[in-house]
């Protein structure tokens, strides 16, 4: 089967040859450039690394087509970078790498003693009253920015092929942009005194949104790969280790309505694409209400976080969602496990999510800086020798 054939029978519920498996095909999916780089050549796979660097805040790549189709990977991603042409966006001083986001949040880096980029401002941060702060938003170029994202979606198409064409975000999600525009202590306590605020910047990054998501429709349907794209992907994470981020009522009061406007925009324009969301955390209370706001895809699927043990996930929502990631956990087993712990869990995963579709193994969010290579290989070895149907 290909890619696009294996993750198809996965979205209808339906058993392929084998588990489909992504590694790259959103930023969520993804692995670290040192981690990468390490793994590859414990294997001997690869000495001059090419990939390319899709969000250097995280530092995360995508892996080049060659070591993509070695490690069988059934997705790819199209879709805009993290900070818009990065290499020009740039700016360096005294070895600190600096780069401003969408929103011009600043983030800075410095090579000798950092694994990520740290944000250090947050643009209305400043203010008494969001409320207030709202006109001072920067605004985007949206005639540059359509013409930088249409041109890496021009460069990025020819890699889908037979494999699963997954539309990605441009940014993060919708009380992840607040809390970065606003400043965290702030934006928490204008959910309690200031929700109108609250809202009228959601409203502006749901707007900013639609926006992106129309360039990249625009551009499927002008060039005809409309087709190719599976998969649609945006995020929000809703959920800590023990509970969701804001009362499940004021979730539902002003985030899960303005999230159904997002995907039922999205299926209008593509109604064949999938619908993913992504939000790590302690989220089982609100699953039926994205299911209901239209969501097919759950990602990453953390199953370590309160509420969220697997058995319970695929007995109860199985049927309608599909779990794309909680193949091993990136907390604890899969950076400080055993390679034989690692080969243990990822069989007890396949064990329960594998059965009757439904399921695209990756691991719980992006394999991290700290995931040593043997591991890395425990984890893709037991999948390809253990994850046939």
């Amino acid at each position: 089967m290909t890619g696009r054939e294996r993750i198809s029978a996965a979205l209808g519920h339906r058993e392929a040859d084998r588990v489909p498996y992504d590694l790259g095909g959103t930023t969520v999916t993804a692995i670290t450039r040192n981690a990468y780089i390490q793994a590859m050549r414990m294997r001997g796979l690869k000495e001059d690394f090419g990939f390319e660097n899709i969000d250097p805040i995280q530092q995360i790549v995508t892996p080049d087509e060659e070591i993509l189709k070695y490690l069988k990977a059934d997705a790819r991603r199209i879709g805009a970078q993290r900070i818009v042409d990065y290499p020009d966006n740039r700016k360096v001083r005294d070895k600190v790498i600096e780069v401003v986001d969408f929103y011009g949040c600043r983030w800075q880096h410095n090579p000798e003693k950092d694994i990520y980029f740290n944000q250090v401002s947050f643009p209305l941060e400043k203010y008494d009253t969001l409320s207030e702060a709202i006109q001072y938003l920067p605004g985007t170029d949206w005639e540059a920015y359509a013409h930088s994202v249409s041109k890496n979606l021009d460069e990025q198409v020819d890699y889908i092929g037979e494999h699963c064409g997954i539309a990605d975000r441009n940014t993060a999600g919708l009380t992840e942009n607040s809390l970065r525009i606003r400043g965290y202590e702030k934006w928490y306590i204008d959910t309690l005194v200031d929700l109108p605020g609250v809202e009228a910047l959601l409203d502006r990054i749901v707007e900013d949104k639609i926006r992106y998501w129309d360039i990249v429709i625009d551009w499927a349907l002008s060039t005809g790969n409309e087709e190719k794209i599976q998969v649609v992907s945006e995020c929000d994470d809703l959920g800590s280790q023990s509970s969701t981020i804001l009362e499940v009522d004021k979730l539902r009061q002003v985030i899960i309505p303005r999230l159904k406007t997002i995907y039922t925009h999205l299926k209008n324009r593509l109604p064949n694409a999938r619908a993913l969301m992504h939000s790590c955390g302690a989220i089982r209370e609100v699953i039926p209400d994205l299911i209901e706001a239209g969501v097919d895809i759950l990602n990453p699927v953390q199953f370590t976080a309160q509420g969220m043990e697997l058995r319970g996930l695929k007995k109860d929502f199985g049927d309608v969602l599909t779990f794309w990631g909680g193949g091993v956990d990136t907390q604890t087993i899969l950076n400080q496990g055993t390679p034989q712990q690692v080969k243990d869990q990822v069989k007890e995963i396949l064990d329960i999510m594998a059965p009757g579709g439904g399921f695209v193994f990756a691991p719980v969010h992006n394999i991290q800086e700290d995931v040593p290579p043997a591991n890395f290989w425990a984890m893709w070895d037991t999948l390809q020798d253990y994850g046939k149907y």
